[in-house]
């Protein structure tokens, strides 16, 4: 019996199908245009793009130019591509230009469909941004696509890592941008490092199209984007508590992998503070509580984490005596990022690697603050709708199911549920050959490369041939995937999301083509061609009569979206297809949540081995499980998100004031405003309100005067004068101060004098960022133990994140004021040297974030950063692990490391 709601959206209609509907009358108006469109030459083609522009600079909508837009970017991809865009994609271009995600099942052309909203979007001018999963297939993208966009008189441009600066910027400047989600982030902190407007690579944040939406906006957005500089090196601490964790029992902690966290039991602390005090890590009389024991206390956190929760070739793998993090999403290594928090190094020193420094943070954003700047953000990807409530309440973005071009023949099997794994993989090994002996290509899914290697080495015992695809394999990823869907073709892949090359049928015709053309660089080219071509039919012809792609996944991973990303990868554009799920009560999910009762359920019922229970209740209650961990996750993200978002609007504050300082020609008057405010300082606190003269601290006021305006007044006297208050001490100080600054920028010269002044402001509020951003850390790890005391941890965060703010401000006000007065006139040469020192402080700077390469976006951070080599060192053969080699720096130095923090700070720091 249908229920109430089942009735409404038969007699109503669901609000997708409304949603479709309400876009047909605009696809028929576009298909109305189209004969006029075909019978223009290319030059009146392209002549439509200057129409447009006109157009829209004399008052016309965006909306109102779409189907005529839209009309003539359909014929330029015809023209270009040889590619007519079907009507259901250009319903997914209309959803992403009103700024939705449009949910299109994968080899329905998204990359085509982006061109649509793109095109359009450029017409105003203000640049479009399509953001890709990796650099590969940005490049590919702007690359394939651009031919549309060249034929339609647009330009195209590719952001990749460690570009040329003028490269960069020409790409930033071009209609339409192809780019990383992490590139575009750090190229925003970059920007935001800079000393001049000129150097700045990035023109604003107009419209942004999110290809594999999902993975970037929720899978990577669990932790920031980090630029970072070297800190000190500790590799002696973390080798030292290495060595103590495979010592611990196993009532010594507690793991709990629900919420993958791992803690000390009070029997481990015990036997911890005994240990370091024989290791002489820990003082005589020092416990773990104590205030000085907090470092230790956090690398043994660390450590403990490094040996329980993280698995080599699951999480990382070791390659040339490096430890290199995997995705857990799409199971790519990821070189140069790296954990935060001193968790690199632990896992480095459990692996016997070489153990890197930490970094210091000197920029970092969220994915999600960083994507909420654009003023119209939309994506695309193959199944967003689990999330669609996440995309809402975060980003504004509604989710649009669009229809496929042809009804999907796919059929999606019950999971097959044995008792355990072992049975489970003898059952996987059975059902792979039975489809390799029809000539049915087989997709293996496995969640991690220690999985997929297993069932590798059983498929050789079977005398199975297979490819294997993992983060090992990562640069015959193309190839193998080309491959996939060649008769009886079998490929164990480790997660099968964004990887951007759809699996053919009878195999990818094009990649055949090239590796023939390449094996006989004589043979004729167009022989070859149709001698591949003729056999590619024979092959998807025997393809289709076995039942199409067969996707067998060995498990379920936590998030619904993934395993409907592996189901995708079979049943493209209406083509057969079939996919089976087979579990084992021993997999993750199944045993952390409730897998005791249905093994209670199975013995009852009596199964014998090697027996399966298939039934859609199995199905329901997975998705429960499913349903309940992406609910756990979300909110971890969302409390994350309410967290950044206090350090955003203070982010944006500060970075909107370097862009001022850096678009002024003067900034005097900004000087001269942050000198009265520090008088107002000085005045309150030397001569308090309402207080007599006979009280005044004058002999302060007068030291004060000097050590931080550079001026020496008579203030002692001023007491003693009549009619002499508060108001006439401030405007006696401000009238001398002001007098003082202005001679000093005749003797300067007024140019030098400003150029000084802008890069004093800049390089301090750089300085003080940096050291607010490690407060704000330290605040965030310490703000969690207030709910003990029934106070709210995030309310408790936003007042004395706001109270650092403010001490913050006033001491860039008191550092700007003090340096400036401070500062000598000098001869022509030591003006110069003076000039080319800050300049190099400013690149060392530049330099963290010009080397950062992508990002850390493992979910397992709390915060990340990428690896930054380290800047240049000041002294010549200086060596980390040699002092002798350091030369002689004052304490007030700056460090010989090149650090660009003062020695005492750095490597001069004591204990």
């Amino acid at each position: 019996m249908l229920g109430i709601g089942s009735i409404a959206k038969k007699v109503f209609g669901t609000p997708n199908d409304r949603k479709i509907k309400a876009t047909r009358p605009l696809v028929e108006r576009i298909n109305g245009l189209e004969e006029g469109i075909q019978a223009l030459d290319d030059a009146g083609l392209r002549a439509k793009t200057d129409e447009f522009k006109k157009r829209y600079a004399d008052g016309e909508s965006l909306d109102d130019l779409l189907p005529e837009a839209f009309a003539v970017c359909r014929e330029g991809a015809r023209r270009a591509l040889g590619l007519r865009a079907f009507d259901v994609q250009l319903m997914g271009g209309i959803f992403l230009h009103q700024g939705n995600i449009s949910e299109m099942k994968t080899g329905e052309g998204k990359t085509l469909v982006a061109t649509f909203p793109a095109y359009l979007n450029a017409l105003s001018g203000k640049g479009v941004h399509i953001v890709t999963v990796n650099d590969y297939l940005a490049r590919r993208d702007a690359e394939w696509m651009g031919k549309v966009y060249g034929a339609l008189g647009m330009t195209t441009g590719v952001v990749y890592p460690r570009q040329p600066e003028d490269e960069k910027k020409t790409a930033y400047q071009a209609d339409i941008t192809y780019a990383t989600n992490n590139e575009l982030g750090f190229d925003y902190l970059r920007d935001n490092m800079k000393s001049e407007l000129n150097q700045m690579a990035q023109r604003g944040h107009n419209f942004a199209i999110v290809d594999e939406v999902d993975s970037i906006l929720i899978d990577e957005a669990r932790t920031p984007l980090i630029i970072s500089g070297p800190a000190q090196d500790r590799s002696q601490l973390y080798e030292a508590i290495d060595r103590v964790i495979p010592e611990l029992q196993d009532d010594y902690y507690t793991l709990d992998e629900k919420t993958r966290n791992v803690s000390f039991s009070d029997e481990g602390n015990e036997f911890l503070e005994g240990r370091l005090h024989q290791m002489g890590l820990l003082e005589e009389g020092q416990t773990l509580y104590d205030p000085e024991s907090t470092t230790v206390v956090h690398h043994l956190n660390q450590g403990l984490r490094a040996h329980k929760l993280f698995q080599k070739d699951k999480d990382y793998i070791v390659r040339d005596g490096e430890v290199v993090l995997i995705d857990e999403f799409t199971g790519r290594m990821m070189p140069g990022r790296r954990l935060s928090d001193g968790l690199h190094q632990a896992i480095e020193a459990k692996e016997g690697a070489k153990i890197q420094p930490e970094n210091v943070t000197l920029a970092s954003v969220t994915f999600q603050n960083y994507f909420r700047l654009y003023d119209k953000l939309s994506g695309m990807t193959g199944t967003a709708t689990t999330e669609a409530e996440e995309f809402a309440e975060i980003y504004g973005l509604g989710v649009v199911e669009v229809p496929t071009n042809k009804p999907i023949a796919r059929m999606d099997e019950d999971d097959q549920v044995y008792r355990t794994a072992q049975e489970k993989y003898e059952a996987i090994a059975r059902e792979i050959k039975r489809a390799h002996e029809k000539g049915q290509p087989v997709l293996v899914g496995t969640t991690s490369i220690e999985k997929s290697e297993m069932l590798s080495q059983l498929l050789q015992r079977e005398g199975l041939p297979h490819n294997v695809l993992n983060a090992r394999q990562h640069e015959k990823e193309a190839q193998i995937v080309g491959d996939a869907g060649k008769p009886g073709a079998v490929t164990i892949a480790t997660n099968m999301a964004g990887r951007g090359t759809d699996i053919k049928l009878g195999g990818n015709v094009d990649f055949q083509i090239m590796e023939a053309i390449e094996a006989d660089p004589n043979g004729n080219p167009d022989e070859i061609r149709q001698r591949i071509e003729a056999a590619h039919e024979d092959d998807e012809k025997k393809v289709l009569e076995s039942g199409g792609l067969f996707v067998l996944a060995t498990e379920r991973h936590e998030s619904r979206r993934i395993d409907n990303q592996l189901r995708g990868r079979s049943g493209r554009q209406g083509d057969p297809g079939r996919s089976s799920f087979f579990l084992s009560l021993d997999d993750d999910l199944m045993r952390i949540f409730g897998s005791e009762r249905l093994d209670n359920v199975l013995g009852k019922l009596g199964m014998k081995e090697g027996e399966a229970i298939v039934h859609p209740w199995v199905n329901k209650s997975l998705e429960r499980a499913q349903a309940k961990v992406e609910g756990r996750n979300f909110d971890i993200r969302k409390q994350l998100l309410k967290f950044d978002d206090v350090m955003n609007d203070q982010r944006k504050v500060v970075f909107s004031q370097r862009r001022e300082i850096m678009e002024a020609e003067d900034v005097t008057e900004i000087t001269q405003d942050m000198r009265h405010q520090v008088i107002d300082d000085l005045v309150d606190t030397y001569c308090p309100p309402k207080s007599y003269a006979d009280q005044w601290n004058l002999e302060g006021l007068y030291a004060a005067c000097i050590e931080k305006l550079g001026v020496d007044l008579p203030v002692m006297g001023w007491g003693e004068e009549d009619g002499v208050d508060q108001e006439v001490v401030r405007e006696r100080i401000e009238e001398a101060s002001d007098k003082y600054m202005e001679e000093k920028a005749e003797k300067f010269g007024p140019d030098t004098m400003r150029q000084i002044e802008k890069q004093m402001i800049l390089q301090t509020i750089d300085g003080k960022w940096r050291d607010h951003l490690l407060t704000l850390e330290h605040l965030r790890s310490v703000v969690g133990f207030r709910g003990y005391a029934q106070r709210d941890p995030l309310n408790e965060y936003k007042t004395e994140a706001f109270q650092l703010f403010e001490g913050m401000l006033d001491s860039l006000r008191e550092e700007v004021t003090t340096k400036l007065a401070q500062i000598q006139p000098m001869t022509e040469e030591q003006r110069q040297q003076l000039l080319d020192q800050m300049a190099r402080q400013q690149a060392r700077t530049q330099q963290a974030a010009a080397q950062a390469p992508a990002g850390a976006t493992n979910p397992e951070q709390e915060a990340a950063g990428p690896a930054v080599a380290p800047t240049e060192p000041l002294v010549e053969g200086f060596d980390e692990s040699d002092p002798s080699t350091w030369g002689e720096p004052g304490r007030n130095d700056p460090c010989p490391c090149g650090s660009g923090q003062k020695f005492k700070h750095c490597h001069g720091r004591l204990g």
